[in-house]
């Protein structure tokens, strides 16, 4: 069975945590890539605006918009996805990037701190799943791509609960390219694992910092994923300096 393809000059994309960091890379190589919409959505209105008018200025056309949520408020979360697939008709890749980490050591985990991060880092993306899904199956085509760690695959005792959330939502990956191939779905899930990224210094001729690699090696394996032919399954993306 042939699955329907779509070049990426159709494709709308939606990216939390999109006003800085990796996310910013990735919607900055989308959008210089001819993406036909990228929208930038989290909790900080003047940054997205500012990362927008940028983006859109360095590619020449308006294609980065920016969306102010919180992440951790499920009517903003269900209002993000319908707004996107309202106004440009779909939601072809969802970047599953926003993740904060609450430095405590296992004996000193607060509830507050716990609830903060996994509410951010799991439950939130998987919001945000639950509310796309829908339209990525009436279109018959959808990209999940979910921002892990390094730490989704290793324990560090000072960010037990950060380990805890990029485990889990590796875990929640899984369960959701399992459903994608026992219902047919033509979604693909992608899951990237980085080491540490030095998202300070982005510039495209600074060097990373020492054991960091630069954010753009993260765009340059977002395009590669995304090119690769729908049958071809691409499990976790572990990317680290030397």
């Amino acid at each position: 069975m042939t699955l329907r393809n779509k070049p990426l000059t159709e494709q709308v994309a939606l990216i939390t945590g999109g006003g800085t960091g990796i996310g910013r890379a990735f919607a900055g190589v989308l959008a210089e890539s001819g993406a036909r919409a990228v929208v930038i959505a989290s909790r900080r209105e003047d940054v997205l605006k500012a990362t927008a008018d940028e983006l859109n200025a360095r590619c020449g056309a308006e294609r980065v918009h920016p969306y102010a949520f919180d992440i951790r408020d499920l009517a903003q979360t269900d209002a993000l996805a319908h707004s996107v697939a309202q106004r440009f008709g779909a939601i072809d890749v969802l970047v599953n990037n926003s993740g904060l980490a609450v430095p405590e050591s296992v004996e000193a985990i607060t509830e507050a701190g716990w609830d903060k991060v996994l509410e951010t880092n799991v439950r939130g993306a998987m919001w945000l799943v639950r509310a796309a899904l829908p339209y990525m199956i009436r279109e018959d085509f959808g990209d999940v791509v979910n921002v892990s760690s390094q730490a989704g695959k290793n324990g560090y005792a000072d960010v037990p609960s950060y380990c805890a959330s990029k485990f889990a939502l590796l875990g929640y990956a899984e369960s959701l390219r399992d459903h994608a191939r026992k219902t047919g779905a033509n979604i693909r899930v992608f899951n990237f694992c980085p080491g540490l990224v030095d998202v300070d210094h982005t510039g495209a001729d600074v060097e990373p910092r020492a054991g960091a690699i630069h954010v753009r090696n993260m765009a340059r394996a977002l395009l590669f994923a995304l090119s690769l032919d729908r049958e071809v399954v691409l499990e976790d993306i572990n990317l680290y300096a030397r």
